[in-house]
């Protein structure tokens, strides 16, 4: 009998150099460093040059990266016309980066070629313009006079002017970085191997990274991880309103939600056991960024809460290692740096699109159809009956 594994849980179907997920010991190797050696201290530029180099760069060519970068962010008219359309529909923001990714295909400088060269182009221009797209998005959704890009400033510091037309807070860049580094590649997740799938029949990376995002849209994958804030939030009030201690009403709250049967949004994860590494990160990063701030509260606040559920999902499924994952601390840090929930998910392909690159090129040299089976759960032998004697039901 054929064993079916569903979802390909635990199958290995390809070799990467690009980063390495460790479940069960809590590590994610990012281009050979530990998330939380790269992380913290690089510029997102750097990482990109990693994953497509596969080393470091020079100072030299990390100045030729950003000037690169600088040099693509501006989009064709036509791309700006339709992410401004999607936008002035309320289209998701998901959708209106799929369909302005689409159109960068008009800016192709050498539309059927197949070499490295031209591929890394293209990577180039993806990863530049994505933060263009959501800030024009994010503008005509608010009905902002768009900013057009400023050469002078990194990838993330340009990403946040863009979006709000104000020289951005050093910490917020820093915050942002390190949001960036961190959710950049992490295996061969749902997108990352949508993209991988689309490729391995030679079609071109705009298509694998237009299914890409089409992928991290999915509240199974990137989801939004605006519910985990909310959840603080929600707690807050409750707290506010009866006067209790926010930690005996978070301890409540986390009672009442597991007893319902109801998820946990923020904690448990399909592949980490403990801990999610990309938590502890972000943590320390919304730990440095809320330092000396006015709403500092909503940190500490946010800790407490962490600490009761954590305690809470203990009590209740005790052995099931439910630990804190990447969404709790995304949520804090990315309103911490000052984004509203709608661009959390949008903000998450702007740091993973650098990562889908990298595997597109990896998956362009491996040059290998990626074509699982399926085992057929259907009936056999059935036997046509013409259309005047079927009746109602046909067999």
């Amino acid at each position: 009998m054929t064993e079916i594994i569903h979802g390909l849980d635990g199958i290995v179907v390809t070799e990467t150099r690009l980063s390495r997920v460790d479940g069960e010991a809590g590590k994610l190797t990012i281009g050979g460093f530990p998330l939380e050696e790269l992380a913290p201290r690089a510029c997102h530029e750097e990482v990109l040059f990693l994953l497509w180099n596969d080393r470091l760069p020079s100072q030299a060519e990390l100045h030729g990266l950003r000037a690169e970068l600088s040099a693509r962010r501006a989009v064709p008219e036509l791309t700006r016309q339709v992410v401004r359309a999607a936008a002035g529909q309320g289209a998701h923001p998901m959708d209106a980066l799929r369909m302005g990714a689409a159109t960068l295909a008009l800016r192709d400088r050498d539309p059927r070629g197949q070499s490295r060269a031209a591929n890394v182009d293209r990577a180039l221009d993806l990863v530049a313009a994505f933060p263009t797209l959501v800030a024009i998005y994010w503008r005509g959704l608010n009905g902002d006079t768009e900013i057009e890009p400023d050469p002078d400033l990194g990838h993330a510091a340009n990403y946040l002017y863009m979006l709000t037309g104000e020289a951005p807070d050093p910490r917020a860049v820093r915050g942002l970085e390190t949001y960036l580094n961190t959710v950049v590649d992490h295996g061969l997740n749902a997108s990352t191997f949508a993209a991988r799938v689309i490729v391995s029949t030679r079609s071109d990376m705009g298509s694998a990274i237009c299914g890409a995002i089409g992928a991290l849209k999915g509240p199974l994958h990137g989801g939004a991880p605006g519910p985990a804030l909310d959840m603080v939030f929600e707690i807050q009030r409750e707290s506010l309103r009866s006067g209790g201690d926010i930690a005996e009403v978070a301890r409540g709250w986390a009672d009442r939600t597991i007893a319902a049967g109801e998820r946990v949004m923020g904690f448990g994860h399909r592949v980490y056991r403990v801990r999610d590494p990309r938590a502890e990160v972000l943590g320390a990063a919304a730990a440095d960024l809320f330092e000396g701030r006015d709403d500092r509260a909503l940190y500490e606040d946010a800790r407490i809460v962490e600490r009761e559920i954590l305690a809470a999902l203990e009590r209740a499924k005790p052995g099931r290692r439910l630990q804190t994952n990447v969404e709790f601390y995304t949520a804090l840090l990315l309103h911490g740096i000052g984004l509203g929930g709608e661009l959390f998910s949008p903000t998450f392909a702007v740091g993973r699109v650098g990562g889908w690159t990298a595997h597109v090129l990896e998956q362009i040299d491996e040059d290998r159809l990626i074509r699982p089976r399926a085992a057929y759960s259907g009936v056999f032998d059935r036997r046509w009956v013409d259309l005047g004697d079927r009746g109602e039901i046909a067999g």
